[in-house]
């Protein structure tokens, strides 16, 4: 099943205030990602603290995600749950929401076997009608989907590709090497973007363009005209930056830099908590460096 995204997607924070989801932040943050061009947003993802929102909580960013986008740029949705049954019904609710597409984790927490994990996929695509993009984050999940899985994966109607997160350019190449004409593979790295386009990869599903999408649509756009070495220069200058962005827990440093930029309030949930003094300063000095302003009373915090 085609996926109509190429390049870059946003992983969109979900922006709370005073214990709630403020969807006035939101609206902001979607409609300056799809001003800048971007290729896709995605909702309710890691960056977007979904395994601290509720249930109901989810589908009201999905849903908001949806109505601010207008059909301009695909949304796809996040899911995730360590039962197999309750993602699905999370997919299903997600597609009556209007996504798109969805983006569905591997099991986590039940160290599910490579039979387990293939049934996970295979149980959800064969509930929902729209595409289902795996999520292999074995840092977070504790396993990783292996060649034999992707195989099995690709043969799935709703199967559309893969977010791979492993951090691994080794394995992503093995993977690309086998099925690049098959299904994309999205960087789920933004410090790979460029590596993992060299490769053959589609695009990156990326934490950095919720502050600079701009810049990540460049560096895409580089990518996919064959300008490498240009694409190098940019992957290259954003690194320190994509360095303080993972000084931290994911979301924590991004939801940090937005709130300095005063696109949304500070607050996470826990057991989520503020950067310490050192980070933020380095986030800081990254922001400034390039060229991104920074509010005076965030900055003294």
């Amino acid at each position: 099943m085609n996926l109509p995204f190429t390049g870059c997607a946003t992983a969109l924070i979900t922006p709370m205030k005073w214990g709630g989801i403020d969807l006035g932040a939101l609206s902001a943050l979607i409609e300056r990602q799809i001003s800048a061009g971007i290729g896709a947003l995605v909702p309710c993802g890691t960056t977007g603290e979904a395994s601290t929102l509720s249930g109901e909580e989810k589908l009201r960013v999905i849903s908001h995600t949806v109505k601010c986008a207008k059909g301009r740029v695909p949304v796809i949705a996040g899911c995730s749950s360590t039962s197999t049954k309750r993602l699905a019904e999370l997919a299903r609710e997600a597609q009556k929401a209007g996504a798109d597409a969805l983006l569905c984790l591997s099991p986590y927490y039940n160290k599910a076997s490579k039979e387990g994990v293939y049934l996970h996929y295979k149980y959800v695509c064969e509930r929902v009608d729209v595409p289902v993009i795996a999520y292999n984050v074995p840092q977070r999940t504790g396993l990783s989907i292996d060649i034999e899985t992707y195989k099995r994966l690709s043969a799935l109607k709703s199967f559309a590709g893969v977010k791979e997160a492993s951090g691994n350019v080794s394995y992503c190449s093995r993977v690309l090497s086998r099925f690049a004409t098959q299904f994309p593979l999205y960087s789920g790295c933004d410090e790979l973007t460029a590596p993992l386009y060299a490769l053959g990869a589609s695009g990156v599903i990326s934490v950095a363009a919720n502050a600079v999408p701009e810049m990540m649509v460049r560096l895409c756009s580089l990518c996919e005209k064959g300008d490498m070495k240009a694409a190098a220069e940019c992957q290259i200058k954003l690194a320190p930056f994509m360095e303080a962005l993972f000084s931290e827990v994911n979301p924590i440093p991004i939801k940090t830099a937005l709130a300095m930029m005063g696109m949304c309030t500070e607050e996470m949930r826990l057991p989520l908590c503020p950067l310490n003094s050192a980070q933020r300063e380095g986030l800081i000095f990254e922001m400034k460096r390039l060229g991104i302003s920074v509010s005076k009373s965030m900055e003294k915090m």
